[in-house]
């Protein structure tokens, strides 16, 4: 019998069951591995990223979105390596790994999924998992459609694949911009890039900001402000145009292939509103779908909740 798994009730009800889990796992299972912090050269690239776990285990790869990087996961790493091969790395212009400028090299989503192919080739991870979040999803969907025989399980957080998901105002000027790349347009994006407003993408819809760690922007915003870095930046702004387009091809590998997953989704995101989550539920005859009571980075409140449905949900779509 097909079964859909709908959690949207109550969120007490999600993130007791979550924790209840994840507490009782915690019990039998053994300390987490040590993390690894590393970098490879891809195409004259050095590509920065995070690892752990036994090599010989299911692999977890974790995507990032913007404007962080692996750092975003540094606490579900360790919360997943005693059971996973986990491995998390930087884009280029992001985190610890390469940042040529945009005349070197091309900005694209096109361009960061062939570093990130080129990465798990040469890293290794043959098949795996995929955690999509934010800029991950663009990445992580065209990683899918070209190689759908590597991956064995998707985990959405916040993730968009559906026209749905960018209805928000929150769009508009970037919309614009696609439409018409002027200077000015270009101009109106880099209050996005300002202190201010990688704070807001933090705080803006959890529901106690005093759970949520200055480190993240402290972390965040120093590389933002590289020289050089908001063309970076500008330049995938625009590039995200060419991911709507794609949404059907996107939407078509789900129907086709229908990989088990996970929908964890901070429901109070004001960038990817929770309308995005629940088109996932057209196209998947088999999900579990969850919305968190928290924002846009969802790991920074519910980090516990999260690992233990990922937990729970990899221990029984994915073979060991």
């Amino acid at each position: 019998m097909t079964a859909r798994i709908n959690s949207e009730l109550v969120f007490t009800c999600v993130a007791a069951v979550g924790l209840a889990a994840s507490i009782a796992d915690a019990g039998d299972r053994p300390a987490p591995e040590q993390v690894l912090h590393r970098t490879v050269t891809i195409d004259g690239l050095d590509i920065f990223y995070r690892e752990a776990g036994p090599r010989d285990a299911p692999t977890v790869l974790l995507l990032h979105g913007f404007p962080t990087s692996s750092h975003m996961f540094r606490n579900l790493i360790p919360a997943l390596s005693d059971r996973y091969h986990v491995v998390a790395p930087d884009y280029p212009g992001f985190g610890n790994s390469s940042a040529p400028d945009v005349d070197e090299f091309e900005y694209t989503f096109d361009n960061l999924t062939r570093v990130v192919e080129r990465f798990t080739e040469e890293v290794g991870p043959t098949k795996y998992s995929l955690y999509v979040m934010d800029y991950g999803a663009p990445v992580g969907f065209r990683l899918a459609v070209q190689h759908p025989e590597r991956v064995q399980a998707l985990i959405v957080q916040n993730g968009n694949a559906y026209d749905e998901g960018i209805a928000n105002d929150f769009w508009e000027p970037i919309k614009a911009y696609w439409d018409d790349p002027t200077p000015e347009r270009k101009d109106a994006l880099r209050g996005l890039l300002t202190l201010e407003a990688t704070k807001w993408q933090y705080t803006h819809g959890v529901r106690n900001v005093e759970t949520i760690s200055p480190d993240t922007w402290g972390h965040v915003q120093p590389l933002l402000d590289r020289p050089g870095n908001q063309e970076i930046q500008l330049a995938l702004f625009y590039s995200y145009g060419s991911n709507p387009p794609l949404y059907p091809q996107w939407q078509e590998y789900l129907r086709t292939h229908q990989p088990p997953t996970l929908v964890v989704w901070g429901k109070n995101d004001a960038i990817f509103p929770a309308a995005g989550a629940h088109p996932y539920k057209r196209d998947l005859k088999e999900v579990e779908f969850h919305l968190l009571d928290t924002g846009h980075f969802a790991l920074e409140e519910e980090g516990a909740v999260i690992a233990g449905l990922i937990r729970d949900f990899l221990g029984r779509r994915v073979a060991d």
